[in-house]
């Protein structure tokens, strides 16, 4: 048995888990990176993911909300307006996808 893996918590896994199957489902990636570049507006997201509805777009903030990989903020104006950011947790989600992306990256100049 590999000893480097007897002293990961469960319970950390499990989170771990559900944050990788949440960023998984369709546009969800795509919505992270959304604000990742700038986006902060509901329609400013749904303008940079292209194919996106609106009413999925409300489905997946909300979900990505409840992992805490994204935090909503009402301003209450006249309209009111709600912003979205990424939340630290989120950040670090991208983050720890970039050498993943870049070795992919890599790895496809490679091959051709």
């Amino acid at each position: 048995m590999d000893s480097r893996w007897e002293n990961i918590d469960d319970e950390e896994c499990r989170r771990f888990q559900q944050a990788v199957e949440m960023v998984g489902q369709r546009w969800s990636a795509a919505i992270l990176l959304a604000l990742a570049r700038g986006a902060s507006r509901f329609t400013e997201i749904l303008a940079m993911v292209h194919g996106l509805s609106g009413r999925l777009l409300t489905a997946r903030l909300k979900q990505l909300e409840q992992a805490a990989l994204v935090e909503r903020t009402v301003i209450p104006t006249t309209p009111v307006q709600v912003l979205y950011g990424l939340t630290d947790r989120g950040r670090e989600l991208l983050a720890s996808r970039r050498p993943q992306s870049l070795a992919h990256r890599l790895g496809a100049v490679a091959v051709r």
